[in-house]
């Protein structure tokens, strides 16, 4: 048997579950769809690149951009799908967006953790490209096995840090509503009396 919390729980993470796999499943068949890639990924990859290229000139690499492309005389890259952190922006959206908050709350997550993640994979294009440039050995393993991972597991906890603390709200609220509230209307109202 189990009890009404735990009935009422499961049912939460099981909505939570189906929401997410339904928003996942929307968002990348709409980064993959050709107009909206062409239109809005391709653009917003190629200001990857320049930014990255920027960074990289400020540590004495002489690079240049093309479009989507990195290159200098002793290494070139091309950030392509899946090393632009939209795939893991869209693993994170899907997860803040399925999550039941307030949607100020959630709008605030997904600006937040947006912006962390594409700063992190900056981070990794200018790795990359260095290791690339100065010990290519490494590069494979680097972009393959360690970048990739990091960036999403970067995406899981921040959302698991965004979640955290959205619970720990929710279960405040009624405590702060019902003490800190509740005394407030009666000192506005002045002591009571006793009849």
């Amino acid at each position: 048997m189990t009890s009404a919390a735990e009935g009422s729980g499961r049912r939460r993470s099981a909505v939570f579950v189906a929401k997410f796999a339904v928003l996942l499943v929307v968002f990348y068949f709409g980064v993959a769809w050709r107009p909206v890639n062409d239109a809005l990924v391709v653009p917003f990859t190629a200001g990857i690149a320049r930014v990255s290229a920027a960074i990289l000139r400020v540590l004495g690499e002489d690079v240049a951009v093309s479009g989507t492309e990195i290159r200098s005389a002793r290494f070139a890259v091309n950030i392509e799908n899946g090393c632009n952190g939209v795939e893991t922006a869209l693993l994170f959206g899907a997860a803040v967006l399925a999550f039941p908050a307030p949607w100020r709350r959630r709008l605030l997550g997904l600006a937040a953790g947006f912006a962390a993640i594409q700063a992190i994979n900056l981070l990794r294009v200018v790795s990359l490209f260095w290791i690339g440039a100065h010990r290519p050995a490494m590069f494979n393993a680097s972009h393959t096995v360690l970048w990739q991972s990091i960036v999403v597991l970067c995406g899981v906890l921040l959302f698991l840090a965004w979640a955290t603390r959205e619970q720990r709200a929710r279960v405040a609220a009624p405590v702060d509503a019902g003490g800190k509230g509740g005394r407030r209307r009666r000192e506005e109202h002045g002591p009571r009396r006793r009849r």
